[in-house]
């Protein structure tokens, strides 16, 4: 079983509240747009950090983390990349793949939206934890939690960080 702790769209905005909410995580996921490799040091700090860069992430952090990543956790299928789109309106660039070879899991970020439905298309869950930093149209910060365990995603939580000001 592990509990993962996701967040997005963070634009180089650290949060005391992260520590907080992710202290209980067993690792930290970021879909995009750390905004600089500062920020991803101090997630690396915390826990166990997993990421992708994002539109806005530069060449440091580009060489750092991959574009998309793929990986088994407790027997689901994960799959993050930054620009994913969402159920019904996936972005041309991962489409192809999604319908190849859909994970269990499929997360993205970008849309400052926080989003979590199930593609009946893929019998995939798709979940954009919507933005944690300061920068964009937002109207509240957000991040999600949630347990892997054996095959089961479980136990979603979502977290209102507070307003972006």
């Amino acid at each position: 079983m592990k509990k993962i702790g996701l967040l997005s769209d963070t634009h180089n905005h650290w949060d005391e509240k992260f520590e907080t909410y992710f202290t209980s995580c067993d690792e930290i996921w970021h879909a995009g747009d750390i905004g600089s490799a500062a920020l991803a040091q101090r997630f690396e700090a915390l826990k166990p950090f997993r990421a992708v860069y994002g539109n806005i992430d530069d060449a440091v952090v580009r060489s750092a983390y991959p574009h998309t990543l793929r990986f088994m956790l407790e027997k689901v299928d994960v799959m993050i990349t930054h620009i994913g789109g969402y159920p019904g309106r996936y972005h041309p660039g991962v489409l192809s793949q999604l319908r190849a070879n859909p994970p269990k899991l499929f997360i993205a970020g970008h849309s400052h939206i926080l989003k979590v439905m199930y593609d009946k298309k893929l019998e995939c869950l798709y979940m954009n934890p919507g933005a944690a930093g300061k920068y964009g149209f937002h109207q509240v910060r957000t991040l999600l939690r949630f347990v892997l365990d054996d095959g089961d995603i479980r136990d979603l939580e979502v977290i209102e960080i507070g307003k972006p000001e």
